[in-house]
């Protein structure tokens, strides 16, 4: 027979357990990005909701001049710049939601962490997700909604190539600053890159390490979908990339958000207290107001439909 295991004359693992602190990390928000949209996009506050975006009509030469060597002509030519008599004008969109927080939990189960502040928190973190994903999606203001047919290419075979976004680069040459892409179509263009031999350049931006072609980063979102997407589960699929010039003084994309909000927490977010019902929950009111404007139909362009599946063998 085999001999007996002795007992183990110490204190039990379970029995320590109960007396030992658990160090606890706070509630982790697995869907976070991020977010570099919102980060590398210039904001401007508007006081009222509204940002009127003032256009001459298009015209080449809107006005006539006197060359100082035109020998021929002796009166200066007399004219003006017309004006659109009816420019568009953006109105901030609303993002909202209402957080119910139990004050009984609150009370009691509020040590290491502030459950009222952790579930404000991730509220806040949800809100700006779903912003990011509106500046670019929204059928109203949204980037791919608005690029002009003029500026809307697409690819020469399928997978985005060097040369695709040599093109992209051409119809907005005046200072570009990023593209737009999602992680799938940049490993796409990677490949192709590769395959070609000229692998491109990283450059540290903001924190974050981007690849460029160049000179100019291309900038990770899952906002631009594949196949609908932000996660395809499929190899292949079809996605959009964008290339654009920020900021107002460049006549470029720019973001909105309505300044000075009471209960303000960050740009264009505020929360309120709605008060404590008769069970004992606490309601807050959450409300991001945002918007985006393109100034002029050469700061953004857009590649479509490209294929983010193309693989090779290098053997």
């Amino acid at each position: 027979m085999a001999a007996e295991k002795p007992l183990l004359n110490a204190l039990g693992h379970d029995a320590a357990y109960q007396l030992a602190d658990v160090t606890k990390t706070e509630p982790q928000f697995a869907a976070l990005t991020p977010r570099w949209v919102a980060k590398f996009l210039e904001f401007k506050g508007l006081k009222a909701g509204i940002y009127r975006v003032n256009k001459v009509v298009p015209g080449d030469t809107p006005l006539d001049a006197l060359c100082g060597g035109d020998t021929e002509r002796i009166d200066i030519p007399q004219g003006f710049v017309q004006y659109e008599t009816k420019p568009r004008e953006y109105r901030l969109s609303s993002i909202s939601t209402i957080l119910n927080v139990d004050t009984k939990i609150s009370d009691v189960y509020s040590s290491p962490y502030d459950q009222i502040g952790e579930q404000l928190g991730l509220a806040i973190e949800s809100l700006k997700e779903r912003q990011e994903s509106q500046l670019i999606n929204s059928d109203d203001y949204g980037l791919l909604k608005n690029v002009a047919d003029s500026q809307r290419i697409r690819p020469r075979k399928e997978a985005p190539t060097p040369d695709d976004l040599d093109e992209l680069i051409t119809k907005v040459w005046k200072d570009p600053s990023y593209f737009l892409a999602h992680p799938r179509a940049i490993a796409a263009f990677t490949r192709e890159c590769t395959r070609r031999g000229v692998p491109p350049v990283t450059v540290s931006l903001s924190g974050g390490n981007f690849i460029t072609w160049r000179g100019i980063p291309l900038i990770p979102t899952d906002k631009l979908f594949v196949d609908g997407l932000k996660e395809p589960k499929s190899q292949s699929g079809k996605t959009n990339i964008l290339l654009l010039r920020t900021g107002e003084d460049k006549r470029g994309v720019i973001g909105l958000y309505q300044s000075g909000l009471p209960n303000e927490q960050s740009r264009g977010l505020s929360v309120r207290f709605r008060g404590i019902d008769d069970n004992g929950v606490a309601s807050y009111l959450l409300s991001l107001y945002c918007s985006a404007a393109i100034l002029a139909d050469d700061a953004i362009a857009v590649l479509e439909d490209v294929e983010v599946g193309e693989y090779y063998d290098y053997e």
